[in-house]
């Protein structure tokens, strides 16, 4: 224990993430959102058509209830574009990082060695668009630590590919 020395780390000096450029989601991503609002409001004014012909008591507030609806629709589209903007993601020489968030913007940042597991997958509504989600996997966990959705999907296989051979070569 002689040797020991525990030197102050100068912070100025630290590699900062936030001078990262991140790449945006593929712009037919926002396209992918906008369809599955629209089927989960389809499914909500369904359900609320259902309870107006069965109810004369709703049936007579439908004008105002409907209102409110289609106010929480443009709510949720507006803060949807909002989150698609701010995603963003970017692979350095040590780590990936993966930024989202709405009001408050989230930063995560994984370091290779850390990477346990690569899935790349496609929904059916990203079949057709050609895009991807790539979800990294660290250990000691069920669910994955990053989704990065909006990727073409060329780009997220050559994707799985760089975070496979960063694996292999921690090991």
């Amino acid at each position: 224990m002689e040797n020991f020395t525990n030197e102050t780390i100068d912070i100025t000096q630290l590699p900062k993430f936030e001078a990262v450029t991140f790449t945006k989601l593929h712009p037919s991503y926002w396209m992918i959102n906008l369809i599955q609002i629209g089927i989960a409001f389809a499914l909500v004014n369904l359900g609320y058509a259902v309870i107006v012909l069965n109810s004369a008591e709703v049936a007579s507030h439908q004008v105002p209830i409907g209102l409110g609806i289609f106010a929480f629709f443009l709510l949720v589209v507006f803060f949807s574009r909002i989150a698609f903007k701010k995603k963003g993601f970017a692979f350095r020489q040590h780590d990936v990082l993966f930024r989202h968030g709405i009001i408050a913007t989230n930063t995560l940042v994984i370091p290779y060695n850390r990477i346990q597991h690569v899935a790349l997958h496609e929904g059916v509504f990203s079949r057709i668009y050609s895009l991807a989600k790539i979800e990294i996997f660290t250990a000691g966990g069920s669910a994955s630590d990053i989704e990065i959705p909006g990727i073409e999907k060329q780009q997220a296989e050559n994707i799985k590919q760089l975070l496979m051979g960063k694996i292999q070569k921690e090991l």
